[in-house]
């Protein structure tokens, strides 16, 4: 095809897209990014010519927006706004997590909703794409509060979902304490205990593994990509964004494969610690944000060498592997070079969207190892979909056994990026890879089904 038609062609989607869904920046950044690979592989494969698949991937298949009041500690009645997207089902149903974040809106989770379809699609796992959420803020709120906004969320959420329809996870701000409200007032609603929600308690139906999962998993990307340059994590240097669950475990499975993590961060700055943040140290960090609920530059007064750098992203110190794990959007152009000239060869997205599309022009340009996080960051939900499955079989899979899936499942995905990524020089494109792979899978089911 030639590149002046297929320019033509992504800019009249892109401008149909900008037309039906304005002052949505994220989720259009998301589109963008995703349709400036598959849009020429649509116009170069006729069986997905003409058929409008990627306008019809582009809109979701059902958006709930509903309100959640409930009352604070104080006396005080609050009203938040909740959400559901159920993208796509077209593999299965709709998978994909609930965020609990005062900048929540319609564009991040229709961004995330999407990007799920294709992280889903990529773990050969019968799942579709959806994600959730709330404007609603836990940072300072009781765990008695929390528990009622919980409570009031799910009894309107509870009419939209199901294990074999929509099943709801965590992502930013709702953990293993927020699943077990949620999951209470569904099973309370419902009056059945089934396997609608994953992140789980182990003692109520959850998995090994799964909180480690998406930091497991990033890590395991990164070692597979090293690896097509006879190359190991033994010895690199990283730089971690972040110091929620992904991150933590990021920090975690590096060190024991023998790399050294220098930074972890939060919302007020980045700690950086020369001598590495070990077993110990890591300890003390999670116990400080999973507990504690503190802030990270607490880290420097238990480990004084350690230096704490206010309202700043780790993206200067000089590293061989990045690992953005934080939230969207992270990394800038600017951050890019930084982290270039600095030595980086090597970035594993743990979060969603983490870099700009500058960003990713100037990784791509300098032809360094780069995973978008659909693909790095899926084992997450890859362990979810495990999740499901144990629950339906009402068994519990050992430590061992989660693992060794998930490590399966993120090799898996780094084949399906090769084999649509590779170029002909041998550069592997795995945005390229990623988009394409995806898509397929999607495209084909849909395909199948018709027109529905």
């Amino acid at each position: 095809m030639e590149p002046k038609t297929t320019k033509l062609e992504l800019k009249k989607f892109m401008d149909l897209v900008k037309k039906r869904n304005p002052h949505e920046p994220e989720y259009l950044q998301a589109v963008e990014e995703v349709a400036e690979t598959v849009v020429p592989f649509i116009l170069s494969n006729e069986i997905y010519n003409g058929k409008q698949i990627l306008t019809r991937m582009v809109e979701p298949e059902r958006v709930l927006m509903f309100r959640v009041p409930w009352i604070n500690d104080s006396g005080e009645i609050i009203v938040n706004r909740g959400y559901r997207i159920e993208m796509n089902s077209a593999i299965g149903p709709y998978k994909g997590g609930l965020r609990f974040h005062p900048t929540v809106n319609l564009s991040i989770l229709k961004f995330l909703a999407f990007e799920q379809v294709y992280k889903n699609a990529l773990t050969t796992l019968p799942m579709g794409g959806g994600k959730g959420g709330s404007d609603f803020d836990p940072k300072g709120k009781s765990d008695v509060e929390i528990m009622r906004f919980c409570q009031s969320f799910m009894s309107e959420l509870f009419r939209h979902i199901g294990p074999n329809t929509d099943i709801p996870a965590g992502d930013i701000g709702v953990g293993s304490r927020e699943i077990g409200y949620l999951f209470g007032m569904y099973k309370k609603l419902r009056n059945e205990f089934t396997g609608v929600l994953t992140g789980k308690g182990m003692s109520w139906g959850g998995s090994l593994i799964r909180p480690e999962a998406t930091g497991y998993g990033t890590v395991y990307f990164a070692q597979s990509m090293l690896e097509t340059r006879g190359d190991t994590l033994k010895g690199k240097t990283i730089t971690v964004s972040g110091s929620g669950n992904v991150a933590q475990y990021a920090c975690e499975k590096a060190t024991q494969l023998g790399a050294k993590v220098v930074t972890l961060s939060d919302s007020s700055g980045y700690i950086y610690d020369a001598e590495g943040i070990n077993e110990d140290k890591l300890a003390f960090v999670m116990n400080l944000k999973n507990n504690i609920r503190g802030r990270i530059s607490e880290y420097v007064k238990e480990y004084p060498n350690a230096t704490f750098f206010a309202g700043e992203r780790p993206w200067g110190i000089k590293c061989d592997v990045a690992m953005p794990c934080a939230t969207q959007n992270e990394v800038s152009g600017e951050d890019a070079k930084l982290l270039l000239s600095n030595g980086c060869y090597v970035i594993s997205e743990g979060a969603n969207m983490p870099s700009t599309p500058e960003a990713v022009h100037n990784f791509q340009a300098a032809k360094i190892l780069y995973a978008p996080g659909k693909a790095s960051n899926a084992g997450g939900v890859a362990t979810s979909g495990l999740e499901m499955s144990q629950n339906s079989l009402r068994i519990n899979w050992t430590r061992d056994e989660v693992d060794k899936r998930l490590k399966k499942i993120m090799a898996d995905i780094h084949d399906s990026c090769t084999k649509y990524g590779k170029n002909e020089n041998g550069y592997i494109d795995y945005v390229r890879g990623a988009n394409i792979a995806g898509f397929v899978k999607v495209a084909d089911a849909m395909l199948a089904h018709g027109v529905v």
